[in-house]
């Protein structure tokens, strides 16, 4: 079984188009979504239904949440939250339903998808071997596929106890040894904040235990326009162009 994983689309249209068109080729049996399909970006309707029509197993991130009134806007940065509430102005009914119906954790072949972490799928941001650690010990997991930092990488624990983190560098498969245990991060659609501005996805190849990384340019410029017209903070179009 080959399996396309992404996350955080954060309402980016033209990188999402891009993500599945280079995804396609590397001819999935399932598409798997972490979360965040909306948020920051100017097409909130338009990613949601391009990826509940793909049939993507998916989960709920914290701005899918938030958009659908489950979370509390108090925990988001100033500049989320004017995203998210223009977001949830925006939304039309099929969508608000189908995010509010989004689960928190999806078994994916025998592996663990969530948004932000194992032991709390929706909020933590797993961004260091200390928080790695803290989760390898909350949940038996095998293998877990993460977004949420929106930085792409993984974390190894080996059965000796040995944590080390793992670059995922574009292209290059990377080979997943059956008695290690993975947490993987695949990293942005929407809002790449490794400093690369290439949309990001991951290949995961059950059969041969690999994964690999693939970065995707799109038309920047466009999905920026789109947020300079609807008077959204300018932050959220200056950034992109920096992966930051």
């Amino acid at each position: 079984m080959r399996y396309a994983i992404f996350s955080d689309v954060h309402a980016n249209l033209e990188a999402l188009e891009r993500v599945l068109a280079h995804a396609a080729r590397a001819q999935p049996d399932v598409y798997v979504c972490l979360g965040d399909v909306v948020g920051y970006g100017p097409d909130p309707n338009e990613c949601v239904a391009r990826v509940r029509d793909l049939g993507a197993a998916t989960v709920a991130g914290n701005h899918d949440q938030a958009a659908v009134g489950a979370v509390d806007l108090e925990r988001f940065s100033a500049l989320a939250r004017a995203a998210i509430e223009w977001t949830q102005g925006a939304l039309d009914p099929a969508a608000r339903a189908w995010l509010a119906a989004l689960p928190l954790r999806r078994d994916i072949g025998g592996c663990l998808a969530v948004h932000g972490s194992p032991r709390d799928p929706v909020e933590e941001y797993i961004l260091d071997l200390p928080g790695a650690l803290a989760n390898f010990s909350a949940d038996p997991f095998a293998r877990c596929f993460v977004g949420h930092t929106h930085v792409p990488g993984a974390f190894a624990l080996e059965p000796d106890g040995r944590l080390g983190a793992t670059e995922l560098a574009p292209g290059s498969a990377v080979r997943l040894r059956p008695e290690v245990r993975y947490l993987i991060n695949v990293g942005s659609v929407g809002q790449p904040r490794d400093g690369d501005p290439r949309a990001s996805f991951l290949v995961y190849d059950a059969d041969a235990a690999t994964v690999t990384l693939r970065r995707v340019p799109y038309a920047i410029e466009k999905t920026q326009a789109k947020i300079t017209a609807l008077d959204l903070p300018p932050l959220l179009a200056e950034r992109l162009a920096f992966g930051r």
